[in-house]
C-alpha cells in the first residue's frame, strides 16, 4: 500500500477546495504506477487507486487532509475491490448462461446522465469537464456506475425475482406501524459504518468522527452517505425516511429521543457497525395536535401591580377591536402603543403551557383568544393559524411489501457479497 504523504501530494494535486464546479490549475505529478491489490489475477494499480480516491473526493466534498487520507484510501480501495469480484462473477454468469448482464454503453450513458442531471444539474459533458479540470478521468467514474447498475440489475433478476412477500408479513408490518403511530416519529438520513467491512469497531467510530466532521465543515451528507455508507439507503444519500422507535437498533433510538431537527448525531456504535444520523425533522404521535400560533402581547413584569396588568388588556382589546387576522395581525397590533406583536411558530397543543393550550384549543382559527393570558414576562392574546394532526400519512400494503422486498434483496446481496469474498484470492500490497 502507498504511503499515506505520498497518497497525500497525488491526491492533493488537482484537486483543491472540492466545492463543484471549482476548478483547479494543479498539475499533476507523475506518478510511479504500482500493484496496490490483486483480485483472483485482477491487477488494481496505484493510478486506479489514486483515481478513485479522487472520484470520491470529489463527489463527496470531503476536503483531503493528513488525518483522513487513510480512511479515503481504505474506501477507495474496498470499493475498487468489490466492483473487481461484481464484475468477474457477472462474467463468469454470463459465459456461463450466454447471456449478457452487464450493461453496455448505451445503457450505461443514460444511466449517467439522470444521474447527473438529478445530482448536479449539468450535463455528462460538463461534468467530465469537471472531472477533467481535476485530473480524474472519465472512465473511472464510467466503471463505477457500471458495476454498480449491472451488479443492482443482477440482484433484481436473479434473486428478486424469487422474493415472496407474504399477507402475513405485511400485515404484521402493518399492525406494528400502527401501535408505533402514536410514539415520536423521526425523519432521518443515515451513514452506516459496517465494522466487518472496514477492521473493526474502534476504527469504524474513527472513520465516523472524521466524517462527521467534515460535514460540519461543509461536506453534504447525501454525498457522503453514497460514498461511504455501507446501508441500502447509501443510494440515495442516506434518505431512512420516517422511522420510529424500535426500527433502528435500540443505540440509534436512544440518540434520536435527544436529537433536534437539523442536528448531526455524534458516532452511535452498535453491535456491527456505527451509525451517523441526521434528524431532518420530528413530530409527535399520530394522536397528538399540532398549532401554528401568533401572539399580541403586552411586556409587564411579574412584579407589576393590577393596575398595569389591566391596562395592558385594555391595550390588548384595542387590537381585538381592529378585527385582525393571521395575515395583519403584526400590523394592525403595531398600531396601538405597547403592544408587539409577533409569530410564535407550530407547537403540539399538550406541551403548550397551561393558559396558551387552553386558548389554542378553545379559539376558533383566525381569530384572538377570547381571555388574556398572564406570564412572568407580560399579558398575552395567542391566535391559532394553522393545525394539523402531527401522524402522517399510512403505508399502503403495496408500500409496505416494496420496503420489505427492499430489505430483504438488500440481505441477499450483502450475503452474496460476503462469499464472493471469501472465495476470493485477494491480495492487498
Amino acid at each position: 500500500m502507498l504511503a499515506t504523504a505520498s497518497v497525500l501530494a497525488m491526491v492533493m494535486a488537482g484537486t483543491g477546495p472540492v466545492a463543484w464546479g471549482q476548478s483547479s490549475s494543479s498539475i499533476e505529478p507523475q506518478i510511479a504506477e504500482s500493484v496496490s491489490a490483486v483480485v483472483n489475477d485482477d491487477i488494481i494499480s496505484s493510478y486506479d487507486l489514486v483515481q478513485r480516491m479522487k472520484l470520491l473526493i470529489l463527489t463527496s466534498g470531503l476536503q483531503p487532509s493528513q488525518e483522513n487520507i487513510p480512511q479515503i484510501q481504505q474506501e477507495a480501495l474496498r470499493s475498487l475491490v468489490e466492483e473487481r469480484l461484481q464484475i468477474q462473477e457477472l462474467k463468469r454468469v454470463e459465459k456461463e448462461n450466454k447471456t449478457s448482464i452487464i450493461a453496455t454503453d448505451k445503457e450505461l450513458d443514460e444511466q449517467i446522465a439522470e444521474i447527473i442531471q438529478n445530482e448536479y444539474k449539468v450535463t455528462p459533458e460538463q461534468f467530465y469537464a469537471q472531472l477533467q479540470q481535476q485530473n480524474v478521468g472519465r472512465q473511472t467514474y464510467r466503471d463505477q456506475v457500471r458495476a454498480e447498475m449491472s451488479w443492482q440489475q443482477y440482484m433484481h433478476g436473479r434473486y428478486g425475482s424469487r422474493l415472496r412477500i407474504g399477507e402475513d408479513q405485511i400485515k404484521a408490518t402493518m399492525q406494528r406501524m400502527s401501535e408505533a403511530a402514536a410514539k415520536p416519529q423521526y425523519e432521518v438520513s443515515e451513514i452506516y459504518i459496517d465494522a466487518g467491512r472496514v477492521g473493526g469497531l474502534q476504527i469504524a467510530v474513527q472513520g465516523a468522527q472524521q466524517l462527521i466532521d467534515q460535514m460540519k465543515q461543509g461536506a453534504p451528507f447525501p454525498a457522503v452517505a453514497r460514498q461511504f455508507s455501507a446501508s441500502a439507503t447509501a443510494a440515495s444519500g442516506g434518505d431512512a425516511g420516517w422511522i420510529s422507535p424500535g426500527e433502528m437498533p435500540a443505540q440509534v433510538d436512544a440518540v434520536l429521543a435527544d436529537l433536534r431537527p437539523g442536528q448531526l448525531s455524534p458516532p452511535i456504535p452498535t453491535d456491527d457497525g456505527v451509525y451517523i444520523i441526521y434528524l431532518r425533522d420530528k413530530r409527535a404521535g399520530g394522536g397528538s395536535s399540532l398549532v401554528t400560533l401568533k401572539q399580541a402581547a403586552v411586556i409587564v413584569p411579574a412584579e407589576a401591580d393590577e393596575a398595569a396588568v389591566a391596562a395592558a388588556g385594555r391595550s390588548l382589546e384595542q387590537v381585538r377591536a381592529l378585527s385582525p387576522t393571521c395575515s395583519d395581525l403584526e400590523a394592525k397590533a403595531a398600531t396601538v402603543s405597547g403592544v408587539l406583536a409577533g409569530d410564535l411558530g407550530e407547537a403540539e397543543v399538550s406541551g403548550l403551557a397551561p393558559g396558551f393550550a387552553e386558548a389554542a384549543a378553545s379559539t376558533p382559527d383566525n381569530t384572538l383568544s377570547a381571555n388574556p393570558i398572564r406570564t412572568q414576562g407580560g399579558v398575552h392574546l395567542v391566535m391559532v393559524c394553522g393545525r394539523r394532526n402531527s401522524g402522517g400519512p399510512n403505508l399502503t400494503s403495496k408500500q409496505v411489501e416494496n420496503r420489505l422486498y427492499g430489505q430483504q434483496l438488500t440481505l441477499i446481496a450483502k450475503r452474496v457479497m460476503r462469499d464472493l469474498r471469501t472465495t476470493a484470492t485477494i491480495e492487498v500490497r
